[in-house]
């Protein structure tokens, strides 16, 4: 069966239109047994009914004009609890190019045991399958079922043929090795079609509670996986000549500009996110990217009028959610959106929301690190920060996240360990004032003001003033006395 939502004219009887042809398309692609809607059918149900929804990607249809995106549902609603921990996400999908956009699509090898300890089967089996359930989770990229990559278990496989038989464009493999008490997990991204090692990483620990040591291993594995994924993408896309309008596309060559953080790079990334949504309206990832491109201009003092670019953005990561409310970036823009416009308890909800929809989220776990840091509690932020820092530690976005534990150390009077961290995210970027602030005021709290004065040219040069600074953190923080105690440190190092 199939479902579309449009508009249809009614003619002796029939009825016709591209309302009706879309469905109709839509019924032949459906297999047996299945129902598929469009896009427009789950924009307006998928938070109204209890039913999950596969994403399987824009199609263009027969003398369909445009390509239709396409979702196929599925059951009653997955339970939440530990007891469903391993029941496959929404976004698992088999095997086959017909059945997704097999452009970005991921395949996960079963991790081989190379322990001699038929024990540690189930433990390689069982990061296998965490893996899978968390990139499903983190719903960017399309993800090859279990049932697909474990045929391949036991065996000799080249990574171009498994690209090919499961149209994947990306391939994980790895492998379990233990000796006495300690273990040994390694892992490879691989580029399918070339062989091209993207990622190799190997884990070392100490063998407590297996359980426990699964889930951190896997947890590190999925979040060094997303950065690395992403940037290849959009690089990819960059380099390439660009020939048609594309929504993907224009997503990616967005997200290039987006990541270099400069103020015209963010208003091209704007234009690009803008034209996929003319073409693909109902697209999750552009409109939760255009959210946060959005907010940067204004806490980033890059918008005439600040207040209207935060509604702007508040706006955008709602419609977002609405688009796909199982979407971690979208509960992270959101979150973001909520963050600057003096939400905290729903930014705190949203975070949350979207580490619960992918653990290994690193940037989540930041994000919720700041609100806790604006809240008054600077031992969570610490522990929040540290561990997305351990989730992705070799991020492009790590100079966004290290200013949260920069934070937590200033609030807590660690103003040496604020100035080293401060210090971490200037290095990484210098067009993100956040780290450079601590830097700054951690000096003038230690009253190494001479020190300070080379960070407080710089601090100048992106913050015009410490009146700008006051109303960021006005903004953001939920209790005054930490504003004061951080405008003090400023202050003694010179910054008026």
């Amino acid at each position: 069966m199939a479902l579309n939502l449009g508009d249809v004219i009614a003619e002796g009887g029939d009825i016709f239109g591209d309302g009706v042809n879309i469905a109709a398309r839509l019924e032949a692609l459906a297999e047996p047994g299945t129902i598929f809607l469009s896009g427009t059918v789950h924009y307006h149900v998928a938070d109204k009914v209890d039913f999950e929804f596969e994403d399987l990607g824009r199609k263009q249809l027969k003398n369909i004009s445009r390509p239709v995106r396409i979702y196929r549902m599925g059951g009653g609603a997955t339970p939440e609890g530990d007891d469903f921990a391993a029941a496959e996400p929404a976004m698992v999908v088999g095997a086959g190019r017909s059945a997704f956009d097999d452009r970005r699509a991921i395949a996960v090898l079963p991790f081989a045991n190379f322990s001699g300890d038929p024990e540690q089967e189930f433990f390689a089996d069982g990061i296998t399958e965490d893996i899978i359930s968390m990139l499903a989770g983190w719903r960017a990229f399309p993800v090859i079922a279990r049932a697909s990559t474990f045929t391949y278990k036991g065996k000799t496989v080249d990574i171009k043929t498994v690209g090919r038989e499961l149209g994947v464009r990306y391939v994980l493999e790895g492998s379990v090795r233990k000796s006495g008490r300690r273990i040994r997990v390694t892992a490879q991204l691989i580029r399918a079609d070339t062989g091209h090692h993207l990622m190799a990483e190997r884990y070392d620990r100490d063998l407590t509670d297996l359980f426990e040591l699964q889930d951190e291993i896997s947890q590190t594995i999925a979040g060094a996986i997303e950065p690395e994924l992403l940037k290849f993408e959009r690089d990819r896309i960059a380099e390439k000549p660009q020939h048609n309008d594309d929504a993907y596309e224009l997503y990616q060559r967005a997200m290039w500009h987006h990541y270099r953080y400069t103020r015209q790079d963010n208003s091209d990334s704007q234009v690009f996110f803008r034209r996929a949504l003319a073409i693909d309206a109902q697209y999750p990832q552009a409109t939760a990217a255009l959210a946060i491109a959005v907010l940067n201009t204004a806490f980033l003092g890059w918008a005439e009028d600040a207040q209207a670019k935060y509604v702007e953005a508040y706006d955008l990561a709602g419609r977002a959610v609405a688009l796909d409310g199982r979407y971690p970036i979208a509960r992270y823009a959101l979150g973001a959106a909520s963050m600057w416009t003096s939400r905290p308890d729903r930014a705190m909800a949203e975070f949350n929301e979207a580490i619960r929809l992918d653990p290994s989220y690193a940037a989540a776990h930041a994000a919720l690190g700041q609100v806790y840091l604006y809240s008054g509690r600077p031992e969570e932020a610490l522990a929040q920060g540290e561990k997305a820092v351990r989730l992705s530690p070799s991020d492009t976005r790590l100079f966004t996240w290290l200013p949260a534990v920069a934070g937590a150390h200033y609030q807590l009077r660690h103003y040496e360990e604020a100035v080293e961290i401060g210090r971490r995210a200037w290095v990484l970027s210098r067009n993100w004032p956040a780290g450079l602030r601590y830097v700054v005021a951690g000096l003038g709290q230690l009253g190494r003001i001479d020190e300070a004065q080379p960070a407080l040219v710089e601090l100048r040069r992106l913050d015009t003033s410490l009146a700008f600074v006051e109303g960021i953190l006005s903004r953001l923080y939920c209790y005054r006395e930490g504003v004061d105690h951080f405008l003090d440190g400023l202050r003694k190092a010179g910054f008026e």
